[in-house]
């Protein structure tokens, strides 16, 4: 079987302001995440692991940062787009494993729905989407509560 493993990374600190998106999930919370787009962590960490596994770069060069058409881009919408590439290039998601990495706000409350949303966007069971969350144990910038960092691996396999 023709197999290919990638990995993403994302981080975004807080601001005041703006809804806090995670998953494709809009999580109720007094600050949001900076960002050009809805700075989505979760779902860009998970854009770059799909680009990377199918050899297609990265999330930056498909959504540029300082290009007006990604300015407050719904991450789902990336999302969406990422599937269809690597779908034209002869892959399909197997599954993936995402972790979130935050002192605040609480992730188990919104995790089924995160991992349903996200098995949507990407045309898998909601099986093979591994959601988790854990803090930083009040170390550095993370620890501190100024913002969000997460992790993707996802395994890709020809269609």
């Amino acid at each position: 079987m023709d197999v290919r493993v990638g990995q993403g990374y994302d981080i975004h600190p807080f601001t005041d302001g703006r809804r806090l998106m995670l998953g494709g999930v809009e999580i109720p919370h007094a600050r949001g995440l900076q960002g050009h787009s809805d700075a989505d962590v979760l779902l860009h960490a998970l854009g770059d692991a799909l680009l990377g596994a199918a050899g297609l770069g990265d999330l930056g060069t498909y959504f540029p940062p300082g290009d007006v058409r990604w300015k407050d881009a719904d991450s789902s919408e990336l999302l969406r787009r990422i599937v269809t590439e690597i779908k034209n290039e002869g892959w399909l998601v197997g599954n993936c494993d995402l972790t979130v990495i935050a002192e605040e706000p609480r992730l188990l409350p919104h995790r089924e729905r995160i991992r349903s949303r996200i098995a949507q966007l990407l045309g898998v069971a909601p099986g093979a989407v591994g959601v988790k969350a854990t803090t930083n144990e009040r170390l550095g910038s993370l620890g501190r509560g100024e913002g969000i960092a997460a992790l993707a691996v996802v395994l890709l396999k020809r269609g």
